[in-house]
């Protein structure tokens, strides 16, 4: 016979516990109409009216039932609200369960109330002994379940609506989101203990606690964000069946997937139905609403593997602080299978069938999701799907074994630099992102490309800045925090310090540790009275800025034309991210390129003395330093294209013969004359700034034009 467990008691009173907990269930229903709780939108899903009554029926069966001489509220009631207990008899198939328009909402309510009161009388009575302890805190516990289900539910029935319904004003959510870390946490690997021990409550599913061997292993600080997401999907990620498992590629055809559940290409872009309706999808915030399958399929394409479940719990039990998202934003699918542990056996009684008769044919989850209530929530729990099922707030994060080359991963950019090689050599035409140009040696070389006689932006940007700064700073107001994106060494924003004098802070931001470490020194020792700041990320994916940088309006400075680097997509989701970081009220100086001769542009990007070729070519070295890869630099020459009809200037690196180049296990051919697209820089005037700002969320409020090579600053305001 199982022995019940030992369970702590909370500082809060069993009744005060339970009223707590019953008292969430009818608030998330508060507000939504009969028809909207009576509705079942898929076999998986149940009516908002049934979670209701379910789980009231579980005390009722579970703890007061067990008591003697107990007569059920309503016999009646119990096939209805049976969810799979095939000991206490007939039930209503899952299926049917939004078929049963009676009993109505408000009999369910008075059944909950009547429950509610037999609950606290039988709590002032005393719970009795180990076993109904466990049964009560089971019930509680069982009800937080119920809590998200009601939410995954809902929204999947929102979402069969053309319609695109609220169902709430604000996505109900326990917590807040985290923002990224960005790198990836090692673990030596060795025996690890895993399942929850005889102390405190958990499910039968997580004991017991036993050891296991673990190889050495990485996890991704961060979930995958949906601008990972997007890039798996315009990479063809649901149409390449190289990547997806034999039964999963069947699902994707069959339902014709192409992207998470809920999301919408419109013209504008992606979005996504939520609870609060449909909304844009944030390139920034963590992916959901994908299942195993289509996890595993990401994984594949990004060179990784999903994480076991003992590999997940040994990390958040050693290195929480390390993580974040770890269990408040989208549960992160695992490659383990949901099975038994050594030793397990289901809880005694009626409640034997509550999980372990589900150990087959499905994959474990960990974490917890933004639906999940806090005091719910344990490192190990083993929360369970099966592999094509898509409605939970289910995420990715990635691991990864610790090769060799991997022994580097614990700055913010390694991973993120390998993702996006192994994404850009796997397309027809091989790409790379401009920012991966700026290591130290990269941002050295760009300074030396600012001083050339034929790179004319950098000087006449400086001239046209120094020009407009101080009417433009007497805008900005006392205390305003001056956020630069892509800081670099930071020179032209002497220019901005100098115009505005009462500026409360600096926050540089920039993808190279050491150049921004040097850039920050340098600024502190000439500005001693100015908070510097310094953040080492994406620009394109932005945090805001920290708290001591103080109240004042938030002024964002992109020079340099680097918005050009970017395609139309990309530059405008950056400036949208950068108008809801920054906020209401803010400013924002945007540099920008001018259309002209396409020969005072070739001459710009391709000089004489070779160092745009240098400093292109060293992107390879920086790769085969950090990744571990064997470009050959000396096989690939510089190109600097003009490219008419989309109005930019192309470098490529192109390959002087047939070569293979390898990263890990992975391989990626050249023909001769084959090119890495390395950099796009686009031309503007003022028409299309003013488009895309107006795009953005932004305003135009001035558009000022050096002398010939002509460039523009543009100041924009939220």
């Amino acid at each position: 016979m199982t022995q019940p467990v030992r369970v702590a008691m909370s500082v809060e009173s069993d009744l005060e516990r339970y009223r707590r907990v019953r008292a969430a269930l009818p608030g998330l229903a508060q507000g939504l109409s009969a028809e909207d709780l009576a509705a079942q939108s898929m076999p998986d899903a149940s009516p908002g009216k049934w979670h209701l009554g379910h789980v009231s029926w579980f005390f009722e069966v579970m703890l007061l039932g067990a008591r003697p001489d107990y007569q059920p509220v309503d016999p009646c009631l119990q096939p209805l609200f049976n969810s799979y207990y095939e000991a206490l008899g007939d039930r209503v198939e899952r299926p049917m369960r939004g078929l049963m328009t009676r009993p109505g909402l408000a009999e369910v309510m008075a059944y909950r109330a009547k429950i509610d009161a037999r609950m606290e009388a039988l709590l002032a009575d005393g719970l009795r002994g180990g076993l109904e302890r466990y049964l009560f805190e089971l019930g509680l516990h069982h009800e937080q379940q119920h809590q998200e289900l009601f939410l995954m539910d809902l929204l999947h029935l929102m979402a069969c609506s053309p319609l695109d319904p609220a169902a709430y004003d604000v996505e109900p959510r326990f917590g807040r989101g985290d923002a990224a870390r960005g790198g990836w946490i090692s673990f030596d690997g060795g025996l690890a203990r895993i399942g929850a021990s005889a102390e405190g409550f958990a499910f039968d599913n997580e004991r017991l606690e036993h050891q296991v061997w673990l190889e050495p292993y990485a996890l991704a600080a961060d979930l995958v964000s949906n601008s990972d997401w997007i890039r798996f999907i315009e990479d063809g990620g649901y149409g390449r069946p190289e990547l997806w498992l034999s039964d999963g590629w069947a699902v994707v055809q069959a339902e014709r997937w192409s992207a998470p559940l809920y999301w919408r290409k419109e013209a504008a872009g992606w979005s996504v139905m939520t609870l609060a309706g449909r909304r844009p999808v944030d390139p920034a915030k963590p992916v959901r609403h994908v299942s195993f399958y289509e996890a595993d399929a990401f994984a594949r394409w990004s060179g990784r593997r999903l994480p076991t479940e003992a590999e997940w719990e040994q990390a958040a039990r050693r290195r929480p602080a390390d993580f974040s998202n770890l269990d408040g934003e989208a549960w992160q699918w695992t490659a383990s299978a949901y099975a038994p542990y050594p030793g397990f056996q289901p809880t005694e009684g009626t409640a034997a069938e509550y999980n372990g008769k589900f150990m087959a044919n499905q994959m474990v989850l960990r974490g917890g999701s933004f639906a999940t209530p806090p005091d719910h929530r344990r490192v190990s729990y083993r929360n369970f799907f099966y592999p094509h099922q898509r409605w939970a707030f289910s995420g990715v994060r990635l691991a990864s074994d610790a090769a060799p080359e991997e022994s580097l991963m614990g700055d913010d950019t390694t991973d993120a630099f390998r993702q996006d090689l192994i994404a850009g050599l796997s397309e027809r035409q091989k790409a790379l992102p401009p920012k991966w140009f700026y290591d130290a040696e990269g941002s050295r070389l760009f300074e030396d490309i600012t001083r050339l006689p034929e790179y004319y932006p950098t000087r006449q940007e400086a001239a046209l800045l120094r020009r407009v700064a101080p009417q433009w700073a007497d805008r900005f107001g006392a205390g305003a925090v001056l956020v630069e994106l892509g800081s670099g060494a930071s020179e032209k924003t002497r220019i901005v310090l100098d115009a505005a004098p009462d500026l409360a802070a600096y926050v540089p931001i920039d993808i190279s540790p050491a150049a921004l470490s040097e850039a920050a020194e340098r600024i502190r020792a000439d500005y001693p009275d100015l908070k510097v700041l310094p953040i080492v990320g994406d620009f394109e994916h932005l945090a805001p800025p920290p708290p001591e940088a103080g109240p004042g309006r938030r002024v964002g400075f992109f020079p340099g034309s680097t918005i050009g680097n970017l395609t139309p997509e990309a530059a405008k989701r950056l400036l949208q991210s950068a108008r809801e970081v920054l906020g209401q009220g803010a400013f924002f100086i945007l540099g920008v390129d001018l259309v002209k001769s396409p020969a005072t542009l070739v001459a710009a990007y391709d000089d004489a003395q070779g160092v745009t070729a240098a400093f292109n070519r060293n992107v390879l070295v920086r790769a085969n330093r950090e990744l571990g890869t064997d470009f050959d630099e000396a096989g690939f020459v510089h190109r600097a294209l003009w490219n008419d009809a989309r109005s930019q200037m192309e470098m490529h690196l192109k390959a002087l013969r047939p070569m293979t180049v390898r990263l890990g296990k992975l391989a990626f051919r050249f023909a001769e004359g084959e090119t890495i697209h390395t950099e796009s820089s686009r031309k503007f005037d003022q028409a299309s700034v003013r488009e895309l700002a107006e795009a953005s969320g932004w305003r135009l409020e001035a558009f000022e034009v050096s002398d010939d090579p002509a460039v523009a600053l543009a100041l924009l305001a939220a």
